[in-house]
């Protein structure tokens, strides 16, 4: 592994880039901020309508009671709905409202914008190298994302052939 693929140079990075997205489209905002977790729920709840508390827990990787706290909160904030599972009328299904379709939306133009502006002041040269990455961030991801599914944990040692991976979510807080 070189320099420029140190595991700790990727992570820094990555963290500091999403730090100073967040902190630049905070600024803007007049709403009362919802926490990185609050958003990752919204956004696998907009991605899955219909889902359970108990799958997003496993998505999300958090306990069951943590992701019902959440949902309790954002129902009560009018961005998630509560709808009666028709086929087991103990479960609930959770789907996004209107607001927080908007307020997601919102949030991911404003991103959008704010790192295309960025973009655009880097040298062709560093913009080619940037598009470049895109495939191994992605194989990343989803290597990442498999171990998750896999259900193995950091210091878990996976067998190589199963290809098994997990994703880490860094939530977005401001949106």
């Amino acid at each position: 592994m070189t320099s420029a693929t140190e595991p700790s140079d990727l992570e820094n990075v990555l963290a500091g880039l999403t730090r100073l997205i967040r902190r630049r489209l905070r600024a803007g905002l007049r709403l009362p901020r919802l926490r990185g977790a609050e958003i990752e729920l919204l956004r696998l709840v907009r991605e899955h309508p219909g889902l359970r508390v108990s799958e997003a827990a496993k998505e999300l990787g958090l306990a069951g009671n943590s992701v019902s706290t959440l949902v309790k909160g954002l129902v009560e904030l009018g961005m998630l709905e509560r709808v009666a599972d028709p086929s087991d009328g103990r479960a609930t299904l959770l789907h996004v409202t209107p607001e927080a379709d908007r307020r997601l939306l919102e949030w991911q133009e404003r991103r959008s914008v704010l790192v295309q502006k960025h973009i655009d002041r880097l040298s062709e040269q560093n913009r080619a190298a940037l598009t470049a990455a895109l495939p191994a961030m992605r194989a990343l991801a989803a290597s990442l994302h498999e171990e998750a599914e896999s259900g193995l944990g950091v210091d878990d040692e996976a067998d190589p052939d199963s290809g098994a991976v997990s994703e880490n979510r860094e939530g977005e807080e401001g949106i």
